[in-house]
């Protein structure tokens, strides 16, 4: 079985798509969600599915091997990130090289980098008056949102659209194809 960890910061609606997605697989299956948010209600839903999670502290990630050494020791093949806000560390980055994925809601590499996350793409992309937007899959490196993209999905920008309007359609985009993409990423190893 191909084992994800997902990575997430929020209310975790994408790792829901992701965990009902892969619900039934006999072929991947996630073992572990992480987050470094003790309030974030992505707990809930792991508790809801019965997936273990590890909530952490900056010191945990950035300062220690925990999370490396939790990794490895459940025999984690890739790492989802699914609305996760930390730049992730060298150290992981060395042992999961290609093998850690981030979506983006925006078309990369136009409004990507730190502090381009939420409602703050939404609003950069209507103040520039883009016609287009929509989702970024891509690896993982050293930088926030540079890594080789695998997938894009656009969607219009109307006139009179609201960073909460294409927020909407932002979401509708990741919850169809997230959970797709990456099971076509790690089946094509």
């Amino acid at each position: 079985m191909i084992r994800l960890a997902i990575f997430a910061s929020g209310s975790g609606t994408n790792a829901q798509q992701i965990i009902e997605h892969f619900k039934n697989s006999s072929i991947v299956g996630i073992n572990r969600i992480y987050c470094n948010r003790k309030d974030a209600f992505v707990i809930t839903r792991a508790q809801k599915s019965s997936i273990p999670f590890t909530v952490f502290t900056r010191e945990d990630f950035y300062r220690s091997q925990k999370i490396i050494d939790e990794l490895q020791g459940e025999k984690t093949d890739y790492i989802i990130l699914a609305g996760f806000l930390w730049l992730i560390p060298l150290g992981i980055l060395q042992k999961f090289p290609n093998k850690i994925i981030n979506i983006h809601p925006a078309l990369l590499p136009k409004y990507g980098g730190k502090g381009m996350f939420g409602s703050h793409v939404h609003e950069a992309v209507i103040r520039n008056q883009e016609k287009e937007s929509g989702i970024s899959i891509h690896f993982v490196n050293e930088k926030y949102d540079d890594g080789k993209i695998i997938f894009q999905a656009k969607c219009k920008i109307e006139e009179g659209e609201t960073p909460e309007t294409l927020a909407a359609k932002i979401h509708k985009l990741e919850h169809a194809h997230f959970p797709k993409i990456i099971e076509k990423t790690v089946l094509a190893v």
